[in-house]
């Protein structure tokens, strides 16, 4: 009963720190608030977890264990590179919908640089452009797999933002970030040009190729 009792008092302080790091970051949170989240005195804080520091690093080891099953089950499960690219950023955005520890990682990731510059990224996006370099004849001629892996950051630290400020797109009804993002992918995939249109390039040329697709988006 003791050892049951001191695992879910220990796992309340865990989330409760989570939601803390989650929202006012490293430097904001306090040993207190979290201790009142949690439901428990400053005393049995302090008998599991001696510091803020090292309740940080354990939210962070819980996010990016979380972070590790998905990016494994999502990059196994033998999609087109493509695909799975798209796949593993909605399955990426979902967790930081839906799971504050992972939402606390990334943000802790960046806040406290103790391993690789933005550890939480580091952990998917090499793996991502590995994929994608594997394959790079599913991408349009003249496409950088590495573009498309800055790219997939890119989204995928923009949706993060969204969720932590509950934004949505102007003049859209509310949308949750996943379904947002993947109505991004579909604009992204199949283009916004009309096709008696030119593109504008972004370095200030033009060019007229027409775009890649994702079956699962189209």
């Amino acid at each position: 009963m003791k050892q049951a009792r001191a695992a879910r008092t220990r796992d309340a302080l865990v989330r409760a720190a989570a939601s803390e790091f989650d929202r006012d970051g490293y430097d904001g949170a306090s040993l207190t608030r979290i201790s009142r989240t949690a439901g428990v005195s400053m005393g049995a804080l302090t008998f599991h977890f001696s510091s803020k520091e090292q309740l940080a690093d354990v939210v962070r080891a819980q996010g990016e264990a979380i972070t590790r099953r998905v990016v494994a089950r999502v990059t196994e499960g033998g999609e087109p590179p493509l695909n799975a690219a798209v796949a593993l950023t909605l399955a990426l955005v979902g967790l930081l919908e839906d799971e504050v520890l992972v939402r606390a990682a990334a943000r802790l990731a960046r806040e406290r640089q103790t391993g690789p510059p933005d550890a939480w990224i580091a952990m998917w996006a090499p793996v991502l452009l590995e994929q994608l370099r594997a394959t790079p004849q599913e991408l349009r001629s003249g496409v950088d797999p590495a573009a498309v892996a800055s790219l997939c950051v890119l989204l995928v630290r923009g949706a993060e933002i969204c969720v932590r400020e509950n934004v949505t797109t102007p003049g859209s009804p509310p949308q949750d970030a996943v379904g947002q993002l993947t109505a991004a992918w579909r604009l992204i995939l199949n283009g916004v040009t009309a096709a008696s249109a030119t593109a504008a390039d972004p370095s200030g040329e033009a060019h007229g190729h027409p775009p890649s697709r994702c079956t699962e988006l189209t």
